[in-house]
């Protein structure tokens, strides 16, 4: 079945190798919709959606971004424009699957429009930073980065041999037969390796009472995906049983899921159900990265390019009140779990991180601060056990059901 793949680039500057590639998607079979988001030149073609259009759809005119030849404004503009007519095209039909090719800024103005796209349609990036750190790029969505080993300037031996599978790799996620969805409510959880056992148990308690789960990893972009999932509307309720980004948001470790996590679901009226897991730790990449006003601390060498440190009592008071805040904004049904014998693998005794004074901090002042909305239970439990696994999926199942 034909597609149509939509090629967004700078046709001024790279007309030869996206040409290369539009005749490679179009001898598989499929069209190709063009977009070009060049100020310096026309192209040697004619796309069909021409480079003053998207500087109209940006706020400006392409007369004047070649006019004022200022680099940072032509940027903004037509990121802007691509930003909002590539969303635009898409829940019109107009295309399939996307490919662009680009360095720096090309790379940069692409994938912020393949970021407002859904989840699932294809979306591919051949870069020259694609061997770099990406994550900017990428954040929350499911661009697929490729890297161009040579910069992407002509065509030769190298090149052509990385546009072949770009536009191979496009041609087949579009020819990939769709994954019927499951007709079953989705709920999302959030996990660490830390709170594995619990998670786990949940999930398949879930699982056998009808229930599809997916389990996002709180690091951070894991805990904003969730989030952006249920702002999506894709999820029905939230088992937040791993809230540790909180920990470095307040504390100033390096995952941290912003200001505005366990928002969402309060936002979108959904059930939800909290707990404690890994509240006790602070994460920071080798054990050199951590800043020398924690070096005294408590610190734990998970691996080579992780330092956790363990929360002391004051911080897991501010922890508790910030959870306890963001709960206290929901009007659907809402309880928060709390295990009080320990929220990790490694906050029990014998562990390194087992600290009762700081745990106590941080129950009390969830208790103190939660309101009268939110429903709290105790355990006098690990967060590891099976019991308390299938209390939190009792109570799931209770606001679901």
């Amino acid at each position: 079945m034909s597609a149509t793949i939509l090629l967004i680039g700078t046709f001024d500057t790279k007309a030869e190798e996206f040409a290369f590639v539009r005749d490679l998607i179009e001898a598989n079979g499929h069209d190709v919709l063009m977009m070009d988001i060049g100020i310096l030149g026309d192209p040697p073609f004619d796309p069909e959606i021409g480079a003053e259009e998207v500087a109209k759809a940006g706020g400006s005119s392409l007369s004047k971004l070649r006019a004022s030849a200022d680099r940072t404004e032509s940027f903004e503009v037509m990121s802007n424009g691509i930003q909002k007519l590539t969303p635009r095209l898409y829940e019109e039909g107009a295309f399939d699957g996307v490919l662009s090719l680009g360095g720096g800024s090309g790379t940069a103005m692409a994938t912020a429009a393949m970021r407002e796209l859904p989840l699932g349609v294809p979306k591919v990036m051949v870069s020259s930073v694609a061997s770099g750190d990406v994550s900017s790029y990428v954040d929350i969505s499911d661009i697929t980065f490729m890297y161009s080993v040579a910069d992407i300037s002509g065509l030769n031996r190298i090149s052509r041999k990385i546009l072949n599978n770009a536009a191979g790799a496009v041609c087949g996620m579009v020819n990939q037969e769709k994954v019927a969805d499951e007709d079953k409510p989705l709920l999302a959880a959030s996990m660490f390796g830390v709170t594995t056992p619990c998670v786990t148990a949940v999930r398949e308690q879930l699982e056998k009472a009808g229930y599809e789960v997916v389990v996002f990893h709180a690091t951070g972009t894991g805990g904003r995906t969730l989030e952006a999932m249920v702002r999506e509307g894709h999820i029905s309720g939230v088992v937040d049983i791993t809230t540790t980004e909180w920990c470095d948001e307040v504390v100033g470790g390096v995952l941290s899921a912003g200001d505005d996590r366990l928002e969402a679901a309060a936002d979108m009226g959904i059930p939800q159900v909290v707990s404690c897991g890994a509240l006790d730790m602070v994460n920071f990449h080798a054990l050199d990265t951590v800043p020398e006003k924690f070096r005294s601390r408590n610190l734990h060498h998970h691996t080579s390019n992780v330092t956790l440190m363990r929360t002391n009592p004051a911080e897991c008071k501010e922890i508790g009140k910030r959870i306890a805040e963001k709960l206290n904004l929901s009007s659907s049904p809402t309880a928060l779990m709390l295990p009080l014998r320990g929220v990790s693998k490694i906050d029990k005794e014998g562990e390194p991180f087992y600290d009762l004074e700081a745990d106590q901090a941080l129950f009390e002042s969830l208790k103190k601060h939660a309101g009268p909305n939110v429903t709290i239970k105790e355990f006098d439990l690990h967060i590891n056990d099976t019991d308390f696994a299938a209390a939190v999926a009792q109570q799931v199942l209770k606001y679901l059901e």
